[in-house]
């Protein structure tokens, strides 16, 4: 009964953030911080900044792997499908309906005013969830300059992945340096590791492609739109104007940002098209995250990769500043935008328990009233 019960939480809770969680991975994962560290308590800080560290290592969307890696701690298995399906769907009926409507009126409705106002609510909520993780990940000299510099890198265009895998080799090279001579079997835990229209050929070649992109993507959703310029616009198979719309709706809707290309594959081939594209985006995500996450525990147990995982961390809330820096720089660029940001730090600094979707929703209806002035 107890079990019934975590599926019933976690699908209400991740229900609810796939039609309320906008902005992005940044701003998704401080949602799931705040409802499963500061709210349920379903683990602590550093474990969740072990699951950020976990998304990282691995290709695919980083806010959708958190939520089934949550999914699997909470309830195993079914905990993992049960999380991810009720993240993503949200978002992917939100997106067909739009993709529809594109298909068959040949534009999107008018989204740019409620955009204006979201993306600074959005900044708020990330920097108030980041500030308790930063604490927690940055416990010592070491992990705050290593944090830093990854930070002054990242702002300057290097590569994310290559400097999470640096970091923590670092982290590494210095618990070596600092204890020399203890034994291998540090190591140990390691060791351990050791005929419908679906069927289509068409839908099966674009299932293939979007496979193949999801295994081997990392990066952010702009990351993921460059993917698909080179796959399918500079191949003739999707014009440059449905993929900036394609952006457009994921900047828009809730939950994932990679649920983008369901909007392509309705375009495409239709309903079935649709299906094809978003399995093939997300079914590597749940593969991974499943061979992935028995395996963070049994790194905490080995002191080298204790401390390759705290440098992830300090890592990890370092590009994630980064991110957010980089946002504020589209997102906040006239007294409209800085009140919005302003106000919206100030109730989530303020009103702690407030759910998340409120301060967005507040942005997204002020942002509407202060552009149409």
């Amino acid at each position: 009964m107890a079990k019934d019960n975590h599926l019933k939480e976690i699908a209400g809770l991740f229900l609810k953030l796939g039609f309320t969680a906008f902005g992005g991975p940044a701003a998704h994962i401080a949602m799931m911080q705040h409802e499963v560290v500061v709210k349920r308590k379903w683990m602590d800080e550093e474990h969740f900044l072990d699951l950020i560290g976990a998304t990282n290592l691995i290709p695919g969307p980083n806010s959708t792997e958190m939520a089934i890696h949550i999914g699997y701690e909470r309830n195993g298995w079914k905990g993992l499908l049960t999380a991810g399906l009720c993240f993503i769907l949200p978002a992917v009926f939100i997106t067909g309906i739009f993709a529809w409507f594109y298909k068959q009126y040949g534009q999107l409705p008018e989204v740019l005013p409620f955009i204006y106002g979201i993306k600074p609510a959005i900044i708020a909520i990330i920097l108030t969830a980041v500030y308790p993780l930063a604490k927690k990940s940055f416990k010592s000299i070491e992990l705050i300059l290593a944090g830093f510099t990854v930070l002054i890198m990242g702002l300057y265009g290097f590569n994310e992945i290559l400097l999470m895998f640096g970091t923590g080799i670092l982290g590494m090279l210095i618990k070596t340096i600092r204890t020399s001579g203890t034994s291998l079997k540090s190591f140990s835990p390691l060791l351990q590791i050791g005929s419908t229209g679906l069927i289509h050929i068409s839908n099966v070649k674009l299932f293939i492609t979007f496979l193949k992109i999801g295994s081997i993507l990392y990066g952010s959703g702009y990351v993921l739109f460059s993917f698909l310029d080179t796959e399918l616009v500079m191949t003739g198979l999707l014009s440059r104007q449905q993929l900036i719309d394609a952006i457009a709706i994921g900047q828009f809707t809730p939950g994932p940002v990679f649920s983008s290309v369901t909007f392509i594959g309705y375009q495409m081939n239709g309903l079935y098209g649709a299906i094809a594209a978003t399995v093939g985006i997300f079914l590597p995500s749940f593969l991974l995250v499943a061979l992935l996450n028995p395996f963070i525990p049994k790194m905490r147990t080995s002191k080298w990769f204790s401390a390759f995982l705290d440098f992830i961390n300090a890592a990890s809330i370092a590009i994630i500043i980064s991110t957010c820096y980089e946002m504020g720089k589209d997102s906040i660029y006239d007294w409209r935008t800085i009140v919005i940001a302003v106000l919206s730090i100030i109730i989530t600094c303020t009103f702690k328990k407030i759910n998340s979707a409120w301060v967005v929703l507040g942005g997204s209806l002020l942002g509407y009233t202060l552009y149409l002035c």
